[in-house]
């Protein structure tokens, strides 16, 4: 195996189950007629955004405005950063804007429409109102007043309304296929429902955007949406798994870590990733299955039946079996080289500078940086 004997930990990504990812939205969307706008919080990585995108110029998706700048320096020109606006960044908005980059934000206030208003002084900027489609998180329910009178306030000031979006964050809390067709329903209906109020105010709203992993790979119909943002399904998780978007050998991103003890006692192995490596995120703790940590593979990417890092310290991986199983703890003398699968694709990403990459053609590992910051 290429992976022995690098240095640990390390974030290991495999190609050819990344393009597999990439393939399977890209192929299910089509029907629909909708534009794909790639997410690209979880990847951080302009290799990874070549193969994301058809048209190397975008449409692409990002949280922050430090990924939005990588991007643009790649020659990614149609860009929406998918956070609401605080108005101090709005001077590295237009900075952007002004180098011609098509960058649109986000918003849900009349607060934040005033400062972009404000802001459209030095030049338009293109803006989608956010909208609450299950209280998971910020935006605007559809039926809310303000979404006409921010929409107003924004076209008299001089911004470009260019639409409105929603995330079904709560999709990550189903159950079963029929939760997840549920939710993506929802999505789509308070959009379309918050779109045509603009509308009959006589409001512009070309753009209905929707996102999440989970109601990408399980939406029985778009009606009404133009595009469909999505970023974890490039890698997937434990958590997509536990909900029944993917399987465990379609996770694409694994931490490579070195077994440095025992306590037999105790039926503990340690390894040196901890959660500075592994992350916090404990996503699946709420799920049928708790996948404590990880998930333990070997160094070929095999999973041991029922071995997690159970739990975690800041540099130790806490490695057992889990908590009721009969299967035999495999023995991992010190110095034995394993992969964990890791819970939220996002947050164990973070905490590296490059990934390690198996390349889809079987030649040598590559090296490809990622790009951390705000």
């Amino acid at each position: 195996m290429m992976l022995a004997g690098q240095p640990t930990p390390a974030l290991v990504l495999d190609e050819a189950r990344m393009r597999r990812n990439i393939a399977r939205l890209r192929d299910r969307l089509a029907p629909f007629g909708v534009t794909l706008r790639p997410h690209v919080k979880t990847a951080k990585s302009i290799e990874v955004v070549r193969q994301l995108l058809t048209d190397g110029h975008g449409p692409a998706t990002v949280s922050t405005l430090k990924e939005a700048e990588a991007l643009f320096a790649a020659g990614v020109t149609d860009i929406l950063y998918a956070v609401g606006i605080a108005p101090h960044r709005l001077e590295r908005v237009q900075a952007l804007r002004a180098q011609g980059c098509d960058l649109a934000v986000l918003l849900d206030s009349i607060e934040q429409a005033g400062a972009v208003v404000a802001a459209c002084a030095h030049g338009a900027i293109p803006v989608l109102l956010e909208i609450d489609s299950d209280g998971h998180r910020a935006g605007l329910k559809p039926q809310d007043e303000r979404i006409v009178a921010i929409g107003r306030l924004l076209v008299e000031g001089g911004a470009i309304l260019r639409g409105v979006l929603t995330h079904a964050g709560g999709s990550y809390g189903a159950r079963s296929p029929a939760e997840l067709e549920a939710y993506a329903e929802q999505e789509r209906a308070a959009v379309v429902e918050a779109a045509e109020r603009l509308r009959a105010a006589g409001l512009p709203c070309p753009v209905v955007s929707v996102g999440s992993s989970p109601t990408a790979h399980f939406a029985r119909h778009l009606d009404g949406v133009t595009e469909v943002r999505a970023g974890v399904y490039v890698f997937f998780d434990l958590v997509m798994a536990g909900i029944g978007v993917c399987a465990l050998d379609d996770i694409a991103l694994s931490v490579l870590t070195t077994v440095i003890g025992h306590q037999a006692e105790k039926g503990w192995v340690l390894c040196d990733a901890g959660w500075m490596a592994l992350s916090r995120d404990r996503g699946t703790q709420g799920q049928a299955l708790d996948q404590g940590y990880g998930v333990v593979c070997d160094i070929d990417g095999k999973p041991y039946p029922d071995l997690i890092v159970d739990s975690a310290n800041q540099e130790h991986g806490i490695i057992a079996l889990r908590p009721g199983s009969t299967q035999p703890l495999p023995d991992l003398p010190v110095g034995t080289q394993l992969r964990i699968l890791p819970n939220h694709a996002c947050a164990t990403g973070a905490q590296f500078d490059d990934y390690i990459v198996l390349p889809a053609d079987g030649g040598p590992i590559a090296i490809w940086p990622r790009f951390r910051g705000w």
